[in-house]
């Protein structure tokens, strides 16, 4: 077994639409959430949802795990609902803003083989 250190996902806007952030490789066993973090960089409070999605789903209520997070102007937010989390080969993260480039994310974790 080999366990990797990544960033899951570099520092980028989310967009206004459900989009995929990262999807766990096939030669990975599992992915573990370390560190998932937003910052809102408008002038005006946004949202942010995120969804954990098994491989054959898409992104619906049933795989939700973070509704609408309410990050006002300039807030950041560490997610700790989201840390700890195993995604297994081929699951992966989905997000969502209510105002494309208004919110930066970057996600660290361990990838295993």
């Amino acid at each position: 077994m080999t366990v990797t250190a990544r960033n899951l996902v570099p520092a980028k806007f989310v967009e206004g639409t459900q989009t995929t952030q990262y999807t766990v490789p096939s030669n990975i066993t599992v992915t573990i959430i370390d560190k998932f973090t937003a910052t809102n960089i408008s002038a005006s409070t946004t949202t942010i949802s995120v969804n954990l999605v098994t491989k054959t789903y898409s992104p619906d209520n049933s795989n939700l795990i973070t509704k609408a997070k309410t990050l006002a102007a300039s807030e950041t937010y560490t997610f700790p609902e989201l840390v700890g989390q195993i995604l297994p080969t081929g699951a992966y993260v989905s997000a969502i803003a209510s105002a494309a480039s208004a919110v930066n994310i970057r996600v660290s974790g361990r990838e295993v083989s």
